[in-house]
Protein backbone atom coordinates (compact mmCIF):
# COMPACT_ATOMS: atom_id res chain seq x y z
CA UNK A 1 0.00 0.00 0.00
CA UNK A 2 0.78 3.35 -0.79
CA UNK A 3 0.60 5.59 2.12
CA UNK A 4 1.31 9.50 2.75
CA UNK A 5 2.15 10.04 6.03
CA UNK A 6 1.93 14.38 7.47
CA UNK A 7 3.17 16.04 10.10
CA UNK A 8 3.61 19.27 11.83
CA UNK A 9 5.34 19.28 15.30
CA UNK A 10 5.16 21.30 18.33
CA UNK A 11 7.92 23.75 16.51
CA UNK A 12 4.95 24.42 13.85
CA UNK A 13 7.48 25.42 10.94
CA UNK A 14 6.13 23.27 8.03
CA UNK A 15 3.98 20.44 7.31
CA UNK A 16 5.82 17.32 6.81
CA UNK A 17 4.61 14.81 3.76
CA UNK A 18 6.38 11.71 3.39
CA UNK A 19 5.55 8.85 1.37
CA UNK A 20 6.16 4.95 1.46
CA UNK A 21 5.42 1.97 0.24
CA UNK A 22 4.10 -0.56 3.07
CA UNK A 23 3.34 -4.07 2.96
CA UNK A 24 3.06 -6.44 5.21
CA UNK A 25 4.75 -10.01 5.06
CA UNK A 26 3.61 -12.41 7.94
CA UNK A 27 4.85 -10.68 11.10
CA UNK A 28 7.54 -8.49 8.67
CA UNK A 29 6.10 -4.80 8.11
CA UNK A 30 8.51 -3.67 4.96
CA UNK A 31 8.73 0.14 4.26
CA UNK A 32 10.20 1.78 1.22
CA UNK A 33 11.10 5.59 1.53
CA UNK A 34 9.56 7.40 -1.54
CA UNK A 35 10.71 10.72 -0.19
CA UNK A 36 9.23 13.88 1.38
CA UNK A 37 8.11 17.64 0.24
CA UNK A 38 7.83 19.98 2.83
CA UNK A 39 4.96 22.96 2.76
CA UNK A 40 5.93 25.47 5.26
CA UNK A 41 2.76 27.60 7.12
CA UNK A 42 1.95 30.67 5.57
CA UNK A 43 2.76 34.25 8.23
CA UNK A 44 -0.98 34.05 9.08
CA UNK A 45 -1.26 30.74 9.82
CA UNK A 46 1.74 30.79 12.10
CA UNK A 47 0.95 34.07 13.72
CA UNK A 48 -2.24 32.42 14.97
CA UNK A 49 -1.06 29.17 15.75
CA UNK A 50 1.48 31.28 17.99
CA UNK A 51 -1.41 33.27 20.04
CA UNK A 52 -3.17 29.58 20.03
CA UNK A 53 -0.71 27.42 21.89
CA UNK A 54 0.15 27.86 25.48
CA UNK A 55 0.20 30.21 27.54
CA UNK A 56 -2.00 31.75 24.78
CA UNK A 57 -5.95 31.79 24.85
CA UNK A 58 -8.20 32.57 21.85
CA UNK A 59 -12.06 32.41 21.29
CA UNK A 60 -13.74 29.46 19.99
CA UNK A 61 -14.16 30.78 16.61
CA UNK A 62 -10.69 31.16 15.69
CA UNK A 63 -10.20 27.77 17.16
CA UNK A 64 -12.72 26.95 14.34
CA UNK A 65 -10.98 29.11 12.05
CA UNK A 66 -7.60 27.65 12.29
CA UNK A 67 -8.67 23.87 12.27
CA UNK A 68 -9.84 24.71 8.51
CA UNK A 69 -7.05 26.39 7.54
CA UNK A 70 -4.45 23.80 9.16
CA UNK A 71 -7.11 21.09 7.49
CA UNK A 72 -6.32 22.91 4.26
CA UNK A 73 -2.94 23.22 4.56
CA UNK A 74 -2.13 20.01 4.97
CA UNK A 75 -4.60 19.20 2.02
CA UNK A 76 -2.67 21.28 -0.11
CA UNK A 77 0.76 19.58 1.00
CA UNK A 78 -0.64 15.63 0.38
CA UNK A 79 -1.84 17.07 -3.22
CA UNK A 80 1.76 18.05 -3.86
CA UNK A 81 3.29 14.87 -2.18
CA UNK A 82 0.77 12.32 -3.68
CA UNK A 83 1.68 13.90 -7.44
CA UNK A 84 5.23 14.33 -7.21
CA UNK A 85 6.24 11.24 -4.95
CA UNK A 86 3.73 8.83 -5.53
CA UNK A 87 2.82 9.78 -9.72
CA UNK A 88 -0.38 10.44 -8.11
CA UNK A 89 -1.00 6.67 -7.28
CA UNK A 90 -1.34 6.96 -3.41
CA UNK A 91 -4.11 5.23 -1.68
CA UNK A 92 -3.76 6.46 1.89
CA UNK A 93 -3.40 9.80 3.57
CA UNK A 94 -2.21 9.73 7.81
CA UNK A 95 -2.80 12.81 9.35
CA UNK A 96 -1.13 13.60 12.95
CA UNK A 97 -2.04 17.12 12.37
CA UNK A 98 -1.26 19.86 14.72
CA UNK A 99 -1.20 19.43 18.69
CA UNK A 100 -2.55 22.97 19.70
CA UNK A 101 -3.19 21.44 23.31
CA UNK A 102 -2.22 18.19 25.44
CA UNK A 103 -4.17 18.07 28.61
CA UNK A 104 -1.67 16.92 31.50
CA UNK A 105 -2.88 17.11 35.07
CA UNK A 106 -1.64 15.15 38.11
CA UNK A 107 0.52 13.17 35.94
CA UNK A 108 -1.97 11.68 34.05
CA UNK A 109 -2.96 12.99 30.41
CA UNK A 110 -6.36 13.35 30.19
CA UNK A 111 -6.78 15.15 26.52
CA UNK A 112 -5.63 16.31 23.24
CA UNK A 113 -6.69 18.61 20.43
CA UNK A 114 -5.01 18.23 16.86
CA UNK A 115 -6.28 20.77 14.17
CA UNK A 116 -6.23 20.11 10.85
CA UNK A 117 -9.60 19.31 9.65
CA UNK A 118 -9.37 16.14 7.38
CA UNK A 119 -12.40 16.23 5.68
CA UNK A 120 -10.66 18.79 3.78
CA UNK A 121 -7.33 16.24 3.16
CA UNK A 122 -9.62 13.91 2.17
CA UNK A 123 -11.58 16.41 -0.42
CA UNK A 124 -8.22 17.70 -2.31
CA UNK A 125 -7.21 14.35 -2.67
CA UNK A 126 -10.04 11.78 -3.10
CA UNK A 127 -8.24 9.03 -0.31
CA UNK A 128 -8.90 8.10 2.73
CA UNK A 129 -7.50 9.60 5.66
CA UNK A 130 -6.51 8.78 9.20
CA UNK A 131 -6.52 11.23 11.55
CA UNK A 132 -7.21 11.85 15.84
CA UNK A 133 -4.29 9.42 16.48
CA UNK A 134 -3.85 10.50 20.09
CA UNK A 135 -7.12 9.89 21.76
CA UNK A 136 -7.52 6.28 21.48
CA UNK A 137 -4.65 5.51 23.36
CA UNK A 138 -5.62 8.16 25.68
CA UNK A 139 -9.11 6.80 26.54
CA UNK A 140 -6.96 3.49 27.27
CA UNK A 141 -5.72 5.24 30.21
CA UNK A 142 -2.29 6.47 27.84
CA UNK A 143 -0.63 9.28 27.26
CA UNK A 144 -1.00 9.65 23.89
CA UNK A 145 2.78 10.06 23.46
CA UNK A 146 5.06 8.91 22.35
CA UNK A 147 2.87 7.70 19.36
CA UNK A 148 5.96 6.97 17.41
CA UNK A 149 7.08 4.58 20.46
CA UNK A 150 5.65 1.33 18.18
CA UNK A 151 7.55 2.13 14.91
CA UNK A 152 10.78 2.59 16.65
CA UNK A 153 10.72 -0.44 18.77
CA UNK A 154 9.47 -2.03 15.21
CA UNK A 155 12.98 -0.32 13.91
CA UNK A 156 15.36 -1.05 17.02
CA UNK A 157 14.51 -4.70 16.68
CA UNK A 158 17.54 -7.08 16.23
CA UNK A 159 19.75 -4.37 16.93
CA UNK A 160 23.21 -5.26 18.67
CA UNK A 161 23.34 -3.76 22.09
CA UNK A 162 21.17 -1.69 23.91
CA UNK A 163 19.58 1.01 20.68
CA UNK A 164 17.54 3.63 21.38
CA UNK A 165 15.58 5.89 18.89
CA UNK A 166 15.35 9.69 20.30
CA UNK A 167 13.75 12.48 18.57
CA UNK A 168 15.27 15.77 18.57
CA UNK A 169 11.62 18.12 17.99
CA UNK A 170 10.43 20.94 19.99
CA UNK A 171 10.10 18.47 22.71
CA UNK A 172 12.43 15.67 22.69
CA UNK A 173 11.34 11.87 23.06
CA UNK A 174 13.14 8.38 23.56
CA UNK A 175 12.16 4.90 22.53
CA UNK A 176 14.38 1.83 24.52
CA UNK A 177 14.21 -1.65 23.16
CA UNK A 178 12.14 -2.70 26.33
CA UNK A 179 9.62 -0.29 25.32
CA UNK A 180 10.21 2.08 27.85
CA UNK A 181 9.29 5.95 25.94
CA UNK A 182 8.72 8.78 27.27
CA UNK A 183 9.30 12.93 26.35
CA UNK A 184 12.60 13.61 28.29
CA UNK A 185 11.50 17.43 28.13
CA UNK A 186 11.63 20.56 26.03
CA UNK A 187 14.20 19.57 23.01
CA UNK A 188 14.39 22.50 21.19
CA UNK A 189 10.91 24.26 22.59
CA UNK A 190 12.55 26.79 24.94
CA UNK A 191 15.60 27.75 22.36
CA UNK A 192 13.53 28.70 19.92
CA UNK A 193 10.92 30.61 22.20
CA UNK A 194 14.16 32.22 23.40
CA UNK A 195 15.25 33.45 19.71
CA UNK A 196 11.97 34.34 18.98
CA UNK A 197 11.74 36.38 21.98
CA UNK A 198 15.19 38.25 22.06
CA UNK A 199 14.97 38.81 18.14
CA UNK A 200 11.31 40.09 18.88
CA UNK A 201 9.92 37.94 16.58
CA UNK A 202 12.59 38.15 13.87
CA UNK A 203 14.12 34.52 14.52
CA UNK A 204 12.03 31.29 14.85
CA UNK A 205 14.76 29.72 15.94
CA UNK A 206 18.72 29.12 16.37
CA UNK A 207 20.09 28.14 13.22
CA UNK A 208 22.67 26.07 12.95
CA UNK A 209 23.39 26.59 16.72
CA UNK A 210 25.08 30.02 15.72
CA UNK A 211 23.53 32.00 18.67
CA UNK A 212 24.27 29.38 21.27
CA UNK A 213 28.27 28.95 19.62
CA UNK A 214 28.50 32.37 20.72
CA UNK A 215 27.56 32.11 24.50
CA UNK A 216 28.43 30.30 27.49
CA UNK A 217 26.50 28.21 29.81
CA UNK A 218 25.08 29.97 32.43
CA UNK A 219 25.21 27.78 35.61
CA UNK A 220 22.83 29.38 38.25
CA UNK A 221 20.02 29.66 35.30
CA UNK A 222 20.70 25.62 34.20
CA UNK A 223 20.31 24.83 37.98
CA UNK A 224 16.82 26.39 38.51
CA UNK A 225 16.40 24.78 34.91
CA UNK A 226 16.78 21.34 35.60
CA UNK A 227 15.03 22.10 39.13
CA UNK A 228 11.68 21.49 37.12
CA UNK A 229 9.70 18.44 38.51
CA UNK A 230 9.30 17.02 35.55
CA UNK A 231 12.36 15.58 34.54
CA UNK A 232 12.16 13.52 38.40
CA UNK A 233 8.55 11.61 37.15
CA UNK A 234 8.93 8.06 36.18
CA UNK A 235 7.76 7.25 32.86
CA UNK A 236 6.01 6.94 30.81
CA UNK A 237 5.27 10.31 30.83
CA UNK A 238 4.76 13.43 28.20
CA UNK A 239 5.17 17.00 28.16
CA UNK A 240 4.68 20.16 25.78
CA UNK A 241 4.31 23.66 25.38
CA UNK A 242 2.15 23.61 27.79
CA UNK A 243 5.03 23.90 30.32
CA UNK A 244 8.33 24.51 28.40
CA UNK A 245 7.21 28.15 26.72
CA UNK A 246 8.04 31.50 26.97
CA UNK A 247 6.61 32.96 30.34
CA UNK A 248 8.26 29.49 31.45
CA UNK A 249 11.88 30.94 30.92
CA UNK A 250 11.17 34.62 31.79
CA UNK A 251 10.00 33.00 35.48
CA UNK A 252 13.41 30.77 35.42
CA UNK A 253 15.29 34.31 34.32
CA UNK A 254 13.99 36.73 37.49
CA UNK A 255 16.19 37.97 39.63
CA UNK A 256 19.06 37.09 37.93
CA UNK A 257 20.34 40.41 36.18
CA UNK A 258 20.69 41.14 32.61
CA UNK A 259 21.95 37.75 30.69
CA UNK A 260 23.34 37.88 26.92
CA UNK A 261 20.28 36.35 24.32
CA UNK A 262 23.65 33.89 23.57
CA UNK A 263 24.32 32.73 27.04
CA UNK A 264 20.96 32.09 27.16
CA UNK A 265 20.32 30.28 24.65
CA UNK A 266 23.73 28.43 25.27
CA UNK A 267 22.06 27.28 28.49
CA UNK A 268 18.88 26.02 27.09
CA UNK A 269 20.99 23.92 24.37
CA UNK A 270 23.02 22.79 27.33
CA UNK A 271 19.57 21.75 29.36
CA UNK A 272 18.48 19.87 26.54
CA UNK A 273 21.84 18.03 25.74
CA UNK A 274 21.80 16.95 29.81
CA UNK A 275 17.99 15.78 30.02
CA UNK A 276 18.56 13.96 26.89
CA UNK A 277 21.55 12.55 28.02
CA UNK A 278 20.16 11.77 31.33
CA UNK A 279 17.77 9.77 29.95
CA UNK A 280 20.16 7.80 27.80
CA UNK A 281 22.11 6.96 30.01
CA UNK A 282 18.95 6.04 32.40
CA UNK A 283 17.67 3.57 30.46
CA UNK A 284 21.39 2.12 29.37
CA UNK A 285 21.62 2.68 26.26
CA UNK A 286 24.54 2.08 24.11
CA UNK A 287 23.51 3.89 20.44
CA UNK A 288 21.42 6.85 20.00
CA UNK A 289 19.87 6.91 16.69
CA UNK A 290 18.61 10.47 15.92
CA UNK A 291 16.11 12.37 14.35
CA UNK A 292 13.88 15.67 14.33
CA UNK A 293 15.17 19.62 13.69
CA UNK A 294 17.48 19.33 16.53
CA UNK A 295 19.99 17.06 14.83
CA UNK A 296 20.37 20.11 12.50
CA UNK A 297 21.90 21.99 15.56
CA UNK A 298 25.55 21.17 15.70
CA UNK A 299 26.19 22.67 19.06
CA UNK A 300 23.52 20.26 20.53
CA UNK A 301 24.49 17.81 18.96
CA UNK A 302 28.39 18.22 20.37
CA UNK A 303 26.75 19.15 23.31
CA UNK A 304 24.90 15.71 23.64
CA UNK A 305 27.71 13.98 22.46
CA UNK A 306 30.50 14.86 25.08
CA UNK A 307 27.86 14.09 27.87
CA UNK A 308 27.68 10.21 26.77
CA UNK A 309 30.99 9.30 26.20
CA UNK A 310 31.15 5.77 24.62
CA UNK A 311 27.84 6.12 23.48
CA UNK A 312 27.47 5.99 19.94
CA UNK A 313 25.65 8.98 18.18
CA UNK A 314 24.36 9.18 14.98
CA UNK A 315 21.17 10.24 13.00
CA UNK A 316 18.71 8.15 11.97
CA UNK A 317 19.64 8.44 7.91
CA UNK A 318 22.76 6.15 8.66
CA UNK A 319 20.53 3.70 8.99
CA UNK A 320 18.41 4.53 5.80
CA UNK A 321 15.54 6.20 7.56
CA UNK A 322 15.59 10.56 7.05
CA UNK A 323 15.79 12.48 9.79
CA UNK A 324 13.74 14.62 8.55
CA UNK A 325 11.21 13.07 8.01
CA UNK A 326 11.27 10.23 10.42
CA UNK A 327 7.97 11.25 12.45
CA UNK A 328 6.06 11.64 8.57
CA UNK A 329 7.45 8.17 7.80
CA UNK A 330 6.12 7.41 11.58
CA UNK A 331 2.29 8.17 10.98
CA UNK A 332 2.04 6.73 7.66
CA UNK A 333 2.73 3.85 9.35
CA UNK A 334 0.11 4.13 11.93
CA UNK A 335 -1.96 4.61 9.04
CA UNK A 336 -1.59 1.51 7.56
CA UNK A 337 -1.82 -0.24 10.65
CA UNK A 338 -5.04 1.49 11.14
CA UNK A 339 -6.00 0.18 7.73
CA UNK A 340 -5.56 -2.98 8.44
CA UNK A 341 -7.12 -3.17 12.03
CA UNK A 342 -3.96 -3.40 13.74
CA UNK A 343 -2.87 -1.93 16.67
CA UNK A 344 -0.57 0.86 16.72
CA UNK A 345 0.44 1.25 20.36
CA UNK A 346 2.61 -0.44 22.60
CA UNK A 347 1.17 -0.05 26.15
CA UNK A 348 4.66 -0.45 27.82
CA UNK A 349 5.28 2.98 25.75
CA UNK A 350 2.24 5.29 26.40
CA UNK A 351 1.08 3.70 29.59
CA UNK A 352 -1.96 2.18 28.33
CA UNK A 353 -4.01 -0.80 29.83
CA UNK A 354 -4.19 -2.33 25.78
CA UNK A 355 -3.10 -1.69 22.51
CA UNK A 356 -5.66 -0.18 20.57
CA UNK A 357 -6.18 0.26 16.70
CA UNK A 358 -6.14 4.36 16.40
CA UNK A 359 -7.28 6.79 14.89
CA UNK A 360 -10.52 8.19 12.86
CA UNK A 361 -11.06 7.15 9.07
CA UNK A 362 -12.50 9.89 6.79
CA UNK A 363 -13.80 8.43 3.43
CA UNK A 364 -12.17 9.03 0.18
CA UNK A 365 -14.26 9.68 -3.06
CA UNK A 366 -14.89 5.70 -3.60
CA UNK A 367 -16.31 5.79 -0.06
CA UNK A 368 -14.96 3.22 2.82
CA UNK A 369 -12.77 0.36 0.84
CA UNK A 370 -10.20 -0.56 3.24
CA UNK A 371 -7.80 -3.66 2.67
CA UNK A 372 -8.79 -7.56 4.71
CA UNK A 373 -7.70 -7.46 8.09
CA UNK A 374 -3.78 -8.73 8.45
CA UNK A 375 -3.24 -11.88 10.04
CA UNK A 376 -0.93 -10.95 12.64
CA UNK A 377 0.69 -7.83 14.08
CA UNK A 378 4.34 -7.19 12.88
CA UNK A 379 6.86 -7.54 15.26
CA UNK A 380 9.93 -5.93 12.93
CA UNK A 381 9.99 -3.43 10.62
CA UNK A 382 12.78 -3.19 7.96
CA UNK A 383 13.84 -1.12 5.42
CA UNK A 384 14.14 -1.60 1.57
Amino acid sequence: MRVIGLMSGTSYDAIDAAAADLRLAGDVLALKPLGMVSEAYDAEIREALAAALPPGTIPMAEVCRLDTRIGQAFAAAAVRANRELCSSQAELIASHGQTVHHWTEGGRVHGTLQLGQPAWIAEATGLPVVADFRPRDIAAGGQGAPLVSLVDLLWLRGRPGTPVALNLGGIANLTAPDGTAFDTGPGCALIDAAAHGFSGGGLAHDADGALAARGEVHRPLLERLLAEPYYALPAPKTTGKELFHLGYLREALAGLGTLSAEDVIATLTFLTARTVADAVVAVGATEVLASGGGTRNPVLMRMLGELLPGVALRASDALGLPSAAKEAYAFAVLGFLTAHGVPGTEPASTGARHARVLGSITPGRDGLRLPPPARQRPVRLVLE
